[in-house]
């Protein structure tokens, strides 16, 4: 089948895909966007976490058919160019990339947190949004400085 989507702003198709192929397979196999993580196969991690249609949604439970038509925002696509994202930049300064491979998926989610979000969110709803997101390397204090920092940012303060 073909799967016609819209990925970070351009229209992107994907020929000869099988009926339970993923969206993420789709994304990083058939269009070379290889931001999103295939982990653990079963939405538990969020590794593989990117937007669809404006929500978070673990790209490895999602069948590639049901983005015919639809928009995706993937960590790559938070970039301005060069220019990254404000979350992005608060990552990369409070050091809060380790191996790199959850890293995606936690700046997916924490940038749907801060975007619905006016002020700095408290460290519970912090926690509580990134729930979903595993991290084996970090203790996931550098994560939340990264994700207040972000927020202070966006609040002006």
């Amino acid at each position: 089948m073909r799967v016609n989507v819209t990925v970070n702003g351009a229209p992107m198709t994907a020929d000869d895909v099988w009926p339970g192929e993923s969206l993420l397979y789709v994304l990083r196999e058939r269009l070379g966007l290889p931001g999103a993580k295939n982990a653990c196969e079963q939405g538990e991690c969020g590794s593989c976490t990117v937007y669809l249609d404006g929500l978070p949604v673990c790209a490895c439970l999602v069948a590639a058919g049901q983005a015919e038509g639809r928009e995706v925002l993937t960590v790559e696509g938070l970039a301005s160019g060069e220019e990254l994202d404000p979350v992005q930049e608060a990552f990369v300064e409070c050091g809060a990339v380790q191996c790199g491979f959850c890293t995606p998926g936690l700046i997916v989610q924490a940038h749907s947190l801060i975007a619905g979000h006016d002020g700095v969110p408290a460290d519970a709803e912090i926690r509580e949004h990134l729930a979903g997101n595993l991290c084996r390397c970090t203790g996931y204090e550098k994560i939340l400085d990264a994700v207040r920092l972000a927020a202070r940012r966006k609040a002006g303060s």
